[in-house]
């Protein structure tokens, strides 16, 4: 096992300075749970795309690259074991490359499996729900140095998923997988958003995997409609979408950017895991130069809550880098911001001034506080008031709660973040 003392740690955007005083690789799971057993303080740390103190010790940093990774298929049951250090594309590359795929990714694909699953992160798509809705079972390591196995079907498995991270350090994962597919991304331009919020649902059902995304400069417009497009669906991508019509060049949510770093646009059909992230494994785009939120809304909520932020446009133009919106189909995971709920996300990539975003944040949740917005767990949200809030939005939260405590009575997991919510 490797043991170093930083002199400095940070998060992917640069924003957070970890203060852990030492950072682990076991090599193996009795390595971890010998370390996790002595420990007073310490947290797994994944890809450190999470823009918030979640991830944050004043103990031991774990990282979990170094446990073993092996992908094991069981073609019969349609499910992947892999390890929780894994990258998402690095297993979607290998999936692809045996004739598998994931139902969906995210919109980078640097992210670790375990790290995703833990807050609740997701793609896009009326009918695909979160990457934690894949789970079908988890081994994680608890405060006794206990090796848990959980699966789905099983008492408490829902609270397992999406855990903050609060319940163990997680060493292998089971997804479900499908056979492998193509898909084609196709980009329009300049939305009327009145007729977009007139008939959303036609809107975000025209493909697979949609993104609308915005700037708020002009809150009549929606700058970019991303269509993802399954290569086996019938018919063909729309020759126009309420009047816009395809890009005839390659786009970056923002414009004026380079789409060097964008997966492949204009209707080419590619494999699935080059086209349902927005952007390439191969590079890491705007790596320190932004923050995010993200907000999700009850599906039917949907076209009031965009109202509601169309309504503050001009407080959030001039911070936002682009505004996307995308839906997330509903599940089962206890502390997913999509439980029991299809959802629409209200996601935020902001420019990098932390004070004046936090500043913002309040506005903001308060704009959509009558339509019940769960935080994204990884990104910036307001966290005052956080121990009221959170077990209204939360209705299995109390349970949450119990299962936290029994499995890591000492606390070891525990940190600010998580006492902030009253965990």
């Amino acid at each position: 096992m490797t043991v170093t003392s930083p002199a400095v740690q940070s998060n992917w955007a640069g924003n957070v300075v970890y203060q852990a005083q030492r950072v682990a690789a076991p090599a193996s799971v009795e390595e971890l749970a010998d370390l996790v057993r002595g420990a007073d303080a310490i947290k797994a740390l994944g890809a450190r795309h999470c823009f918030n103190t979640i991830a944050d010790t004043d103990g031991i940093h774990v990282s979990t690259r170094a446990l073993p990774s092996e992908i094991e298929i069981d073609a019969e049951r349609a499910v992947v074991r892999t390890g929780s250090g894994i990258r998402y594309g690095d297993l979607a590359s290998e999936l692809h490359g045996r004739g598998w795929a994931l139902a969906n990714l995210a919109s980078l694909p640097h992210i670790s499996i375990a790290g995703a699953i833990a807050t609740g992160t997701h793609g896009s798509g009326d009918r695909v729900g979160s990457l934690a809705s894949a789970v079908t079972g988890l081994e994680l390591v608890t405060a006794d140095g206990d090796l848990v196995t959980v699966r789905r079907g099983e008492a408490g498995f829902e609270g397992h998923v999406v855990s903050l991270g609060a319940l163990g350090i997680v060493t292998a994962v089971e997804l479900d997988i499908l056979p492998t597919f193509e898909v084609a991304q196709t980009v329009y331009e300049d939305l009327p958003l009145d007729a977009v919020l007139a008939d959303l649902d036609a809107v975000t059902s025209l493909a697979y995997s949609t993104s609308m995304f915005t700037t708020w400069q002009d809150p009549d417009v929606v700058d970019q409609l991303w269509l993802k497009r399954r290569a086996d669906a019938p018919g063909a991508a729309p020759a126009d979408v309420l009047g816009a019509r395809p890009a005839t060049e390659k786009r970056h949510p923002l414009r004026g950017v380079s789409a060097e770093f964008c997966t492949d646009q204009l209707g080419e059909p590619g494999p699935w895991l080059a086209r349902l992230p927005h952007f390439k494994l191969e590079f890491t785009p705007s790596n320190g130069e932004e923050l995010q939120s993200e907000y999700l809304v009850p599906r039917r909520h949907a076209v009031e809550a965009i109202t509601a932020i169309r309504s503050i446009a001009a407080e959030i133009a001039p911070l936002v880098q682009v505004c996307e919106l995308r839906t997330i189909a509903g599940d089962g995971l206890w502390l997913s911001a999509a439980f029991e709920t299809d959802a629409l996300g209200i996601h935020f990539t902001w420019v990098k001034d932390q004070p004046a975003v936090e500043a913002l944040l309040p506005t903001i949740e308060a704009a959509l506080e009558p339509f019940a917005a769960r935080p994204h767990w990884g990104k910036l949200f307001d966290a005052r008031g956080a121990r009221e809030r959170m077990p209204r939005l939360y209705p299995l939260w109390g349970e949450f709660a119990t299962l936290r405590e029994r499995l890591d009575p000492r606390g070891v997991f525990r940190n600010g973040f998580l006492a902030s919510l009253g965990l």
